[in-house]
């Protein structure tokens, strides 16, 4: 008589990371997999998928989710996801995975269910409200005391003056200490969320369209800097 085997336990990844440069370098993606691999591996599962997502937390298309939970509707397969708590501020992932039918699991939240991941859903579109009125309010708080937020010919211009830069180096010392100081409370709010080390500061940072002085996207070095200006060790 031949017995029949039960079907292993398969798995279907999902990854996020929040920049093109943190997809390129592997940076938060590596440990993702990791927690992941070793879930897969403690279980016996059979990993059949992996989809990873290069997109910021604050945008609803998601279309490598999509194709995830595609996947695992037509094989029957599970959802996994590394850490359900990093991604507990996005609402329309959330939502998404509350609704797709299919079943998930995440590493750091192996109980959470269909109610527990709506919850979520709503604390997490009240927060994201309540960070982008905090943020329009910091902005226009630094706008009423005359910042001026961005200067990309800063360097360009110390060069032209030479020796006499002096007074120039100090309005641009001004203007740069002004722009630390109106990004405090935006700063303060992240730290609070959690966010401790530089590169999760800037993540976050980029992640809630802040712009560095300059305009540019936040990295390791600039949120050192703006650290440095607030608590003035420059």
């Amino acid at each position: 008589m031949v017995r029949e085997t039960a079907p292993s336990f398969r798995l279907i990844a999902y990854e996020r990371v929040s920049t093109a440069r943190q997809g390129a370098s592997g940076l938060g993606l590596e440990a993702q997999r990791q927690t992941i691999d070793g879930f897969a591996q403690s279980r016996g599962a059979d990993l059949i998928g992996r989809f990873t997502e290069v997109e910021s937390g604050k945008n609803p298309d998601r279309p490598e989710l999509g194709k995830a939970i595609q996947l695992a509707r037509l094989t029957g397969a599970t959802l996994v996801i590394a850490k359900l708590d990093r991604l507990s501020r996005n609402a329309a992932f959330l939502l998404t995975l509350r609704d797709s039918g299919v079943k998930f699991v995440a590493v750091d939240m192996p109980e959470a269910n269909d109610l527990t991941v709506g919850i979520m859903a709503l604390v997490a579109q009240q927060e994201r409200e309540a960070i982008s009125r905090r943020t329009k309010e910091a902005l226009a708080v630094a706008k009423a005391r005359g910042v001026k937020l961005g200067n990309p010919n800063g360097a360009a211009a110390l060069r032209r003056a030479g020796k006499g830069a002096a007074p120039l180096r100090a309005a641009i010392a001004l203007n740069a200490d002004r722009h630390a100081e109106s990004l405090a409370p935006v700063l303060a709010d992240i730290r609070a969320q959690g966010h401790t080390t530089l590169r999760s500061i800037a993540e976050a940072l980029n992640d809630r369209g802040m712009l560095t002085r300059r305009g540019g996207q936040w990295h390791v070095s600039n949120v050192r800097n703006l650290i440095g200006r607030l608590t003035g060790a420059r």
